[in-house]
């Protein structure tokens, strides 16, 4: 295994291929058999194109020969910033074909970012789009090229500046026979890392997560079986497909494995969405809190046609149940919670579920062999129903981050369960999340889950979204500020929000104590509320407000 990245103990390994979790088989490997099988299948379509299975693979080996011939090779890294497109997974498949580990930025990310990535990545290649909107990636590339010594191309979807190379460009143009037959000739074997994701946390820039070819393929396929996935599925990809959640939990790669196809968008706006519902019979969406919030806040949803809709699909952070029942007489579809991590760990509501887990639940491990513990803060296991930290191993959960030794010390057991650093509640197989485990506010010694707070305020006629967060306070240490977007015309008042709450019958210590309206919340590139921004903004007003009284 690639120097730096931590492999399964022998005898996990050998178990899990015992079982039939690890198949030997590539991630390309899943592409090339679809289109031996069914080459004229239509798999993917973007805005501009609808691609066959055919057709996608016999592009990506092409690209793989151009990218031999510019010297990229086995375990080289590379910055993988394309955006949602037929290209994405051209590029991507042709990358793993060659066993270059592409190291999965999303299109929000600047030059911070993805110096970062070089640098920690050793990257020798960038892979930017020309543009997104007005944004111009190709100076931005040359910047980050200038100040990583390790990099040596930039490849751009589009037009490309002097000294840069065009993947539109190469993917038209005949690659050399004798790159050809050396791509040909590389055998990646599935327990080599194939790409690289990114950690979710908010506090610091992103660790690097390896994935092998083998526990990712058990990744998307698992989780399309848990998610229903078959030939008739129609999977509509509006968020990164950069993100772990979009791309294979059970995302994209898990429809087109199953035999499905892949619509693009690299838009989330109500029209685009359900016009491309409406025009290509879209099965599924996974979406996002946020995009779930304003699509059932919005009138003209009622102007689509979502009859072809089977399932939506919820990821990123928890979905309350107030909303999770609206989704379903809205939209007339199944829901689904997928609770996991890009570390591994992913949790699934069943379809067939009773209403109690589909709506108030984060699901079951999709592995049998997924071992889950939930631990108090001394790091002993507490008894099903109790607050605690969920900790996990299995076949495509991580035994620790790339070249990161201590953040490993951290984030793993000594055991080697991964610390999901999120606070639940386990039934049985069962688990319920209720937040991130700096999420819980500790109000003088009494723990206030925001979820249950969070969803309390969501019935509430005025409010559109809301996010708890903890501002620090000199007497209990931490007490609860709620901010909110309203919906249109509406408004709210500290005293009313109380008054609301108390109506709802919750022990008055879980009540908010300061109430902060805002035009819109701050949203992640993976579509998730910046609590983290959020706590600022209110550390930041109180510590003005202190200066003011003085």
């Amino acid at each position: 295994m690639l120097t730096g990245c931590t492999p399964w103990p022998e005898a996990a390994a050998a178990s899990y291929r015992a079982k039939g979790y690890w198949q030997g088989q590539t991630i390309p490997a899943v592409f090339d058999q679809l289109a031996d099988a069914h080459p004229d299948r239509v798999i993917v379509c973007d805005i501009e194109r609808r691609v066959t299975a055919r057709e996608l693979v016999e592009r990506s080996r092409l690209l793989a020969a151009h990218f031999h011939r510019f010297g990229l090779a086995r375990d080289d890294r590379v910055v993988f910033q394309l955006p949602n497109s037929a290209a994405f997974f051209e590029v991507f498949l042709a990358l793993l074909r060659i066993g270059v580990i592409p190291i999965m930025a999303l299109p929000p990310h600047r030059e911070t970012e993805l110096l970062h990535f070089a640098r920690f990545g050793s990257a020798k290649a960038l892979f930017v789009p020309q543009k997104i909107g007005e944004f111009d990636f190709r100076p931005m590339a040359e910047q980050v090229r200038a100040a990583a010594p390790t990099l040596q191309h930039v490849f751009v979807q589009g037009e490309a500046l002097a000294g840069q190379q065009s993947l539109t460009a190469l993917a038209n143009q005949p690659a050399q026979a004798a790159d050809l037959d050396a791509v040909a000739g590389i055998a990646v074997a599935a327990d080599e890392i194939a790409l690289m994701l990114l950690s979710g946390g908010t506090t610091a820039l992103p660790k690097l997560i390896p994935r092998t070819h083998n526990d990712y393929v058990y990744n998307f396929r698992q989780s399309g079986r848990v998610g229903g996935f078959s030939e008739k599925t129609v999977l509509l990809a509006i968020l990164p497909l950069a993100h772990n959640y979009t791309l294979g939990s059970p995302g994209a790669l898990g429809a087109i494995a199953w035999g499905g196809r892949v619509v693009l968008s690299s838009r989330t706006d109500i029209n685009t969405v359900f016009s491309l519902v409406e025009r290509e019979r879209v099965t599924v969406i996974p979406a996002a809190v946020p995009l779930i919030v304003n699509w059932l806040n919005d009138e003209r949803l009622a102007g689509f046609d979502v009859s072809s809709l089977e399932l939506v699909q919820n990821g990123g952070a928890r979905l309350s149940p107030e909303l999770r029942s609206r989704l379903r007489q809205r939209l007339g579809c199944q829901f689904q919670e997928v609770y996991g991590t890009a570390e591994g760990l992913l949790n699934m509501t069943r379809l067939d579920d009773p209403d109690d887990k589909i709506l108030d639940g984060s699901g079951a491990p999709i592995c049998p062999d997924d071992e889950i513990k939930v631990l108090g803060q001394d790091d002993k296991e507490v008894p099903d129903g109790e607050l605690g930290e969920l900790v996990v191993r299995g076949p495509y959960t991580i035994r620790g981050y790339y070249n990161a030794p201590e953040n490993n010390a951290k984030a793993f057991t000594s055991d080697g369960f991964y610390r999901m650093g999120d606070i639940v509640r386990k039934n049985g197989r069962y688990v319920t999340a209720e937040g991130r485990k700096n999420d819980l506010i500790n109000r003088g010694g009494e723990k206030i889950s925001i979820d249950e707070v969070e969803n309390y305020m969501l019935k509430h006629p005025a409010v559109h979204s809301v996010a708890i967060v903890a501002m620090p306070d000199p007497v209990f240490g931490e007490k609860a500020c709620a901010f909110v977007t309203l919906n249109p015309g509406q408004s709210l008042t500290f005293e009313g929000l109380k008054t609301f709450l108390l109506d709802q019958k919750i022990a008055k210590f879980k009540l908010p104590e300061r109430l902060e309206v805002l035009n819109e919340m701050p949203i992640s590139p993976a579509g998730k509320i910046m609590r983290r921004t959020l706590r600022e903004i209110i550390e930041n007003r109180l510590t003005q407000e202190k200066k003011t009284s003085a």
